[in-house]
């Protein structure tokens, strides 16, 4: 199964995500929830700690790789993030298909394709570029590292906001499954399906460091303490 690993950048760090992140977790999710009506985010200790145990229990089974988002400006957890849906299509050809189980050790495998997903940000990161550089990281570690054949995106269909911040990145729309799941918000919801194949990524590579070159320098610190003064809003 892939191993934690840490991803730097210039504005961002993706840490494994681990139960000392559980307080930054929660005062990161704390803050204005507005933009959050799609996406389950953690928002006191106790929902921290059960968020974090979740996510180390499907990484310890094969399933998943989570990070902690962290602001290299100061250090601050921001949000998370994660690889999951890793699939293996190596060995011997087998039907019905097993996915997420590697062949041979188990310790060394690494997937041909995989999902990033479970992304939020707190308020005050969201538009500062952090997001694009976090995709890009792990992008560049699934393709260049993994040498995965497909990275695969997905978002409610009413998501709006994240449907686009996917489809900047260069990815292609797969199709929106119809009635296929349900919403955070206790409605059957429609998904929309993303992905960017090894062949599409350098260009798609390119694209993304081109956008984070001509985006300006912002003081990410001052946003992220300003969002955070406002205090945490009661979550509908």
């Amino acid at each position: 199964m892939p191993l934690p690993v840490v991803l730097t950048g210039r504005t961002v760090r993706l840490e494994p995500l681990a139960p000392h992140h559980a307080a930054a977790i929660a005062a990161a999710g704390a803050q204005d929830r507005t933009t959050y009506a799609f996406t389950p985010v953690p928002h006191s200790p106790e929902t921290a700690q059960v968020y974090i145990e979740r996510a180390l229990a499907e990484q310890s089974a094969g399933r998943a790789l989570p990070f902690a988002v962290v602001s290299t400006a100061d250090g601050r957890v921001v949000g998370a993030t994660r690889f999951l849906q890793l699939d293996y299509w190596q060995g011997p050809l087998v039907w019905p298909a097993v996915p997420g189980v590697p062949h041979g050790d188990p310790a060394t495998a690494v997937p041909d394709a995989a999902e990033i997903g479970n992304t939020w940000l707190a308020p005050g990161a969201q538009g500062t570029g952090i997001n694009t550089e976090a995709k890009l990281l792990m992008l560049r570690h699934a393709f260049e590292v993994w040498g995965v054949r497909r990275v695969s995106m997905r978002a409610d269909a009413r998501n709006l906001r994240s449907r686009a911040a996917i489809e900047r990145l260069g990815a292609t729309c797969d199709g929106v499954h119809r009635a296929h799941s349900r919403g955070l918000d206790g409605a059957v919801r429609s998904t929309a399906f993303y992905s960017i194949l090894d062949e599409e990524w350098p260009a798609v590579r390119a694209v993304i460091e081109a956008r984070l070159d001509r985006a300006p320098r912002l003081d990410r610190s001052s946003r992220i303490d300003a969002a955070a003064s406002r205090g945490p809003l009661v979550p509908a």
